[in-house]
């Protein structure tokens, strides 16, 4: 059994005049990837500065304004790749970046050397102001952890009198989530006093969720306690930079978002130490799927995960939202099914509006395309066949096929597993547009003698060919297909009675193919099939659909 009484719950805010609950998101915040920092330290294999440089070309790219490029007097590579953007000209003038650094005078140093002859930089300091790391790392009173905020602080803006460029500052109480929230006001408060923000040269004020302690709810009210206890609200950019541990990176930035926060710090992917950042990509395309512009050009999401795989060396999980290769794939015969008539509907009534059962967006937005949409397996059902046929194919079984050729394609998948679209159709194919054995039709004349006799008003004369032989038969009808269906059955010597005719084009143009599907019933056993004929004349399509059903039933 689990030992949990090993655990205990982390306190919660008492804060009954929260708002958060009550709002939506209205607007795309801030976006800052820190890919390059803090996803880059957690890879395995971190990249090597061209990667680094395909990488920042690809934020760029995305329309990220804010982009970390990493921790500069911290090592070689990140000092030598922030140097490269800088002497290779590929900062935009539109986008700041950011470093990372502690407040200690050679790394202050070495990070400005970094900054040399960017225009605008965002530099971003932290100390860790948490209960426990206070206790059984630092060893240290909240005065005490106050000082170190305070001392980095003033060197910070020792440095910044003498650099050309413009300098945002950005502070964060790391572990914020656990720590107090009136210690954490009065920190990020001394930050404030002596870096004197304005309304035009803002402050940012970032509040991470190092670690994920609690349920979304409880960091959205710590976010609006914070928001709503800040001096000159309006000289701060509140940012959040949030963590998975709990699996709920995601939920707790969208309520951070309704609770205050003006910017967020993530990574492409979710991608970062422990189980990652929040997942930019998610939160933003769960805003444009409510009909909110992210403010992020990420419309190809196969070309942001080439590049990100090949950069990281990491695999995008096949459930992954949105850019998993089976997120938009159903395999259960009932979402099959709604799929299909959702996308029929949207069809027939011309709608702008994407209303989908089971797909919350249309795949084709965002780069993905409607192949991988439905697949067939033994879990599938009649609709996803039909689906398949008519998506791919463009043939509209009729209501009553469905079972039928869904229960051929189940024999096989309970065989072999999946199969493709391609060999649904083959077997199509086999099972009825190829089904000319022993019957086979190969021309029809017709005569309307609709003046000689009241009942029956056309007179065929069929040509076929039984076995080998070629052979011909006339009936007469009130139609050709009543009477084919009245010679076949003098051929077959059995009694037959159509239940279901249909027809449509396959395509558009004079030059069109037909597809005929005709369901008949041997009256004597009572069982029943379909046949399907296509031709570019619709006779010869109805009449190549009534030999493949005889075959079918009697001869198969």
């Amino acid at each position: 059994m689990l030992n949990y009484k090993r655990y205990r719950r982390n306190p919660v805010v008492d804060f009954p005049e929260r708002t958060w609950p009550n709002k939506q998101i209205e607007k795309a915040p801030i976006w800052c990837s820190v890919d390059l920092r803090d996803g880059n330290q957690a890879l395995i294999e971190p990249m090597v500065v061209e990667e680094k440089i395909e990488f920042f070309n690809l934020l760029v790219k995305l329309g990220f304004k804010e982009i970390e490029v990493g921790f500069p007097s911290a090592s070689q590579i990140e000092f030598d790749f922030l140097r490269q953007l800088v002497d290779r000209k590929l900062i935009p003038d539109d986008v700041t970046v950011q470093v990372l650094t502690q407040c200690r005078e050679h790394l202050l140093k070495r990070t400005f050397e970094a900054l040399d002859g960017v225009k605008q930089a965002i530099v971003h300091i932290y100390n860790s102001t948490s209960t426990l790391q206070r206790d059984v790392v630092f060893h240290k009173e909240r005065q005490e952890i106050i000082e170190i905020a305070e001392l980095g602080t003033r060197m910070v803006k020792d440095f910044v009198k003498d650099f050309p460029g413009k300098i945002t500052l950005e502070y964060s109480p790391e572990s914020f989530t656990g720590t107090e929230l009136d210690f954490a006001l009065d920190i990020c408060t001394a930050v404030q006093n002596i870096w004197e923000p304005t309304p035009d040269n803002k402050l940012i004020f970032n509040l991470p969720a190092t670690v994920e302690m609690n349920t979304p709810n409880v960091y959205a009210d710590q976010i609006e306690w914070m928001s709503t206890h800040f001096k000159d609200r309006d000289s701060i950019i509140l940012s959040v930079h949030p963590h998975n541990d709990r699996g709920t990176g995601v939920a707790i930035t969208e309520l951070a978002l309704l609770a205050g926060a003006d910017r967020v710090e993530g990574t492409l992917f979710g991608n970062g130490e422990r189980t990652g950042n929040v997942d930019i990509l998610t939160v933003a395309y769960n805003m444009f799927s409510q009909g909110i512009n992210p403010e992020l050009e990420i419309e190809n999401i196969k070309e942001i995960s080439e590049v990100y795989e090949r950069c990281c060396k990491m695999h995008i999980d096949e459930r992954h939202p949105y850019a998993g290769k089976l997120v938009f794939t159903a395999f259960s015969g009932s979402h099959q099914d709604a799929i299909n008539k959702g996308v029929k509907a949207m069809k027939e009534r011309n709608s702008t509006i994407w209303q989908v059962p089971y797909l919350p967006i249309d795949p084709a937005d965002i780069g993905r395309i409607y192949e991988p949409i439905v697949r067939i397996n033994s879990q599938s059902g009649k609709g996803g066949v039909a689906f398949i046929m008519e998506t791919y194919f463009g043939y509209k079984l009729p209501k009553g096929m469905h079972k039928e050729f869904s229960d051929v394609i189940q024999k096989i998948t309970e065989k072999v597993g999946e199969i493709s679209p391609e060999q649904i159709m083959q077997e199509f194919k086999e099972c009825y547009l190829d089904k000319k054995e022993p019957l086979h039709f190969v021309k029809l004349k017709m005569e309307d003698v609709s003046e000689a006799n009241e009942n029956y008003d056309t007179i065929v004369t069929v040509t076929y060919r039984q076995d080998g032989a070629e052979k011909v038969f006339t009936a007469t009808g009130n139609g050709p297909i009543d009477a084919v269906h009245h010679g076949l059955q003098d051929v077959i010597g059995k009694k037959i009675k159509v239940l279901d005719y249909t027809e449509h084009a396959l395509g558009e143009g004079a030059n069109a193919q037909a597809a005929a599907y005709i369901q008949i019933l041997d009256t004597k056993s009572g069982r029943t099939t379909f046949g399907v004929g296509t031709s570019s004349n619709i006779t010869r399509a109805s009449v190549r659909g009534l030999f493949s059903a005889v075959n079918r039933l009697f001869f198969a």
